[in-house]
């Protein structure tokens, strides 16, 4: 279970935006264990002045399309799905909405199981 918060400079169209939750579904359905139907995602947009970013750190010349992806999951997943994950991300969004491998910037929250409340007040995992 997934929950994915999506940053990005404003600007981009709405088919960009859908782009960007279609291929993160995607690469998380094929590489990540998620099953069908589990889509928790957020994009949030920020104008120049709130959204800072290093341009060259690590070596990875950036620009201003830029996407950082935070993804929230079970503590569950081996080294090498995150591999994989991280991997595919970075191909399906280059195939659409076209951003660029030095772009794409991902970072994983793991999190226990019990940690879940999907409504109801429950703890469904737990």
């Amino acid at each position: 279970m997934p929950l994915t918060r999506i940053s990005l400079r404003a600007g981009k169209p709405e088919a960009y935006r859908q782009a960007i939750f279609d291929g993160l579904y995607r690469a998380m359905r094929e590489t990540f264990n998620v099953p069908e139907d589990d889509q928790f995602m957020t994009i949030t947009e920020h104008d120049a002045a709130n959204f800072r970013y290093s341009a060259s750190y690590f070596g990875v010349a950036r620009s201003d399309d830029l996407v950082l992806i935070q993804i929230a999951a079970n503590n569950t997943r081996t080294v090498e799905q995150k591999k994989a994950l991280f991997r595919r991300i970075s191909e399906v969004l280059g195939e659409s909405p076209g951003v660029r491998p030095e772009d794409v910037f991902v970072n994983i929250v793991e999190v226990a199981k019990e940690n879940w409340s999907f409504g109801h007040g429950l703890a469904q995992y737990a």
